[in-house]
């Protein structure tokens, strides 16, 4: 079943600037020509030089040993028939999330949009924010946590240390609890750096790992293999259009606590 979501469209002034901030939610089903669904594949807000899509648990961002379709690949196969194109369709890959997190991802439809993506991603002037879902209350409901995480390729995991050791690199997130249910809780995560699993580690490492994520110390898996932590919302000014966007992610709508969080929210 296809789910269905809005846009919204609204005008707004800074200063002397005018801008558009685009938003996409699950709260008011309204169908755009926005959303199409290739292989379960949401596309949340597309233009001439960029695309966003809502990643599953199950889904890559880009090719990787298993030999699974990325997403990279998938969104070329639908710009090609959407667009009818012959030979080969552009898609850049602009950031990435872990495989067993989900929520929007965006890609560059043009090498333009591509390069000033990356600059603006690697001076932090796209805005992400998360949604983790934990088990443990954090001691407090709000704070800022600094590490410096040590990443081990080996076993693909990142540990968190409070000072620094050798070829460690600090990083710093700020959290705030924004719901609960009656045994879990939905902390709001703003990434200040972009470590290895940095969500992953530095919660498991305040006390509070991720429902679902063993690696980092959860007692079981979810029944997906996925991990309960979803980018929620992306929010940066148009590389060309000079337009303020932000897009919302709808959580995973076959989830009842996801589903049962958003609506606590």
């Amino acid at each position: 079943m296809i789910s269905r979501y809005d846009q919204i469209i609204s005008h707004h002034h800074i200063i002397t600037s005018t801008y558009h901030r685009i938003t996409t939610s699950s709260y008011h089903h309204i169908t755009t020509s926005l959303h199409h669904h290739i292989r379960n594949m949401t596309v949340l807000y597309e233009d001439n030089h960029i695309i966003a899509v809502n990643k599953t648990c199950s889904e890559i961002v880009q090719g990787d040993k298993t030999g699974d379709e990325p997403l990279s690949e998938t969104i070329k196969r639908y710009l090609k028939e959407k667009y009818n194109k012959p030979g080969e369709v552009f898609c850049g890959v602009t950031h990435r999330l872990d495989r067993p997190v989900s929520g929007v991802v965006l890609f560059a439809k043009t090498s333009k949009a591509l390069t000033r993506l990356n600059e603006m991603f690697r001076t932090q002037e796209v805005k992400k924010t998360y949604w983790a879902i934990v088990k443990e209350k954090p001691v407090n409901p709000e704070g800022r946590l600094e590490h410096f995480l040590l990443r081990n390729e080996k076993q693909n995991k990142s540990v968190a240390h409070d000072k620094m050791v050798p070829n460690a690199k600090a990083a710093a997130l700020s959290y705030k609890l924004i719901a609960h249910s009656d045994t879990y809780y939905l902390l709001e995560v703003h990434l200040e750096t972009g470590r290895h699993h940095q969500i992953r580690c530095q919660l498991a490492k305040m006390g509070c790992p991720i429902k679902g994520d063993l690696k980092y110390g959860f007692a079981r898996s979810n029944p997906n293999g996925g991990i309960s932590l979803h980018a929620r919302n992306v929010e940066f000014i148009h590389p060309v259009s000079k337009q303020l966007i932000q897009i919302i992610a709808p959580v995973p709508p076959d989830d009842k606590l996801w589903l049962t969080m958003e609506k606590l929210v």
